[in-house]
C-alpha cells in the first residue's frame, strides 16, 4: 500500500470542500479548505 495514498485523498477532499463553500459564495470557508490542501500537499510532498 502506498504510504501516500491518504495524504492524497485527504488533500483531494478538501479541494472539493472548497469547491463547494466557493459555488455558495462562502469564500472564507473556500480560502480555508484550500489552505487545508496546501498545507497538506507541502508535508506530504
Amino acid at each position: 500500500m502506498n504510504p501516500k495514498l491518504f495524504p492524497t485523498v485527504l488533500i483531494v477532499l478538501d479541494v472539493a470542500a472548497g469547491v463547494v463553500y466557493a459555488t455558495h459564495g462562502d469564500w472564507r470557508k473556500f480560502g480555508y479548505w484550500v489552505s487545508a490542501a496546501v498545507l497538506t500537499a507541502c508535508v506530504t510532498f
